[in-house]
């Protein structure tokens, strides 16, 4: 069973980026409920409260990046990408990435059957940490430390499922300010014939909005336009 020393703990606070002002946040978030039976701890003194706000913390937080971030996505498409975002695989991904589970405290049982490494409770676990820094730093200091986690793996999920024709998107966008029409060129393809990875760019008046790659020429020029509609989002011109 690992027993961890919170309280000033450098090698902790450099693993979540975070510092926190009250440590008893971050105890707490990482006492699973088996050990705190165990140790005849409180029932307030294990994570599942913390999880339960950390949760809540993390859907606004996600919601409000994906809709400002995404600007060409439907209701139905950002509701699909928080689910994929805030779903137990996604967590327990990047609580992994973090080594979390190494500093769990875990009653011998959950401990035996590997919960340090369990899905559910890594997912747990790093909700229970979100609701902690919301604790000890407010909103904007979670937001930060989520999405320093999270982001990465957001933006991954967007080619996993179909969303809203970019190029049509970004011709709107275009059209706004200009009856120029964009031109997509492919300007790369690399790998053999089964396993092609093309790269397309589009341009605005001969000048490069953005690049794509992709399986195929249309995947390439779809992230092509996406790459673009996200660096007129960046620059506030849209």
């Amino acid at each position: 069973m690992v027993i961890f020393v919170f309280t000033g703990d450098v090698k902790m606070n450099k693993i979540l980026n975070y510092t926190f002002k009250n440590p008893e946040y971050l105890e707490i978030a990482l006492t699973h409920s088996s050990y705190a039976h165990e140790m005849g701890l409180p029932g307030y003194k294990n994570n599942e409260r913390q999880e339960f706000l950390g949760d809540a913390v993390l859907e606004i937080v996600v919601s409000n990046y994906i809709f400002n971030k995404f600007k060409y996505m439907q209701e139905g498409e950002m509701t699909k990408l928080r689910a994929g975002a805030v779903c137990e695989e996604t967590l327990a991904k990047a609580t992994r990435e973090i080594n979390l589970g190494k500093y769990l405290r875990l009653g011998r049982g959950e401990e035996h059957t590997g919960g340090r490494n369990r899905s559910s409770i890594l997912a747990d676990a790093i909700e229970a940490v979100f609701g902690a820094v919301y604790l000890d730093g407010g909103l904007e200091a979670a937001t930060d430390f989520i999405l320093g986690i999270l982001t990465v793996h957001i933006n991954s999920l967007i080619g996993s499922f179909k969303t809203r024709d970019c190029k049509t998107y970004l011709q709107e966008l275009i059209q706004k300010k200009s009856k120029e029409p964009l031109i997509y060129n492919i300007i790369g393809e690399t790998g053999l014939a089964h396993n092609k990875e093309f790269v397309s760019n589009v341009t605005h008046h001969s000048v490069v909005l953005g690049v794509g790659k992709g399986k195929s020429k249309k995947e390439a020029e779809q992230n092509a336009a996406s790459d673009a509609i996200s660096k007129i989002d960046a620059a506030g011109i849209n």
